[in-house]
């Protein structure tokens, strides 16, 4: 049980990654510090008050520099490598006690694709924001996004199945979104 707990904790976190890299990370060094996590010997570096220092640090940057339209889609375009290796790292810190093959798949698999699909989303919506607006919406999608960063980072280290269960409600809305976007626009069609 406290595997399937670590791993809807890392896939949480790693999700988040995707939106806002550096929130997860910071609030994953809060619950290791307040003994609320457990994390493997090799990442317990982040549950120092030097790496929390310094993942508050990169969090403000980060989330600040969002805030200037244009900004963010040069982020945007960073953030998919980045949060691919923060998610992975993330979910692997969190899982004690497996064999090494075995939690370096789960981190890729479970908790890469988590931050690759944040990311995927957070780029289509900004683009779509940029293209639409110029970018004047973009600000207020930074927000947004900012907030549910911090909301889902909170939930994965306090309540990670009700955490995880939002995530999967947000995965359906989206890709209803879009497929509501994708089917309204006019097919071109060849005779």
């Amino acid at each position: 049980m406290e595997v399937i707990l670590s791993l809807l904790i890392g896939i949480s976190l790693s999700a988040t990654t995707g939106f806002r890299i550096f929130v997860p990370l910071f609030f994953l060094s809060i619950a290791s510090l307040a003994g609320w996590v457990e994390l493997s010997p090799a990442f317990n570096w982040v549950g120092s008050y030097t790496a929390l220092t310094a993942l508050t640090i990169a969090m403000v940057l980060e989330t600040g520099a969002y805030f200037f339209p244009f900004i963010d889609n040069l982020l945007g375009t960073l953030s998919a490598p980045v949060s691919l290796i923060a998610g992975t790292l993330i979910t692997s810190s969190l899982m004690i006690d497996l064999p090494p093959i075995l939690t370096w798949t789960l981190a890729a698999v479970a908790g890469g694709g988590a931050a690759l699909g944040g990311s995927a989303v957070s780029n289509v919506m900004h683009g779509a924001s940029t293209s639409m607006t110029g970018g004047t919406a973009n600000i207020f999608l930074s927000l947004a996004e900012t907030i549910f960063s911090l909301i889902i980072s909170v939930l994965a280290v306090l309540v990670p199945v009700l955490a995880f269960l939002l995530l999967v409600i947000f995965v359906f809305i989206m890709v209803g979104i879009f497929r509501r976007i994708n089917s309204s626009r006019p097919r071109n069609k060849h005779a």
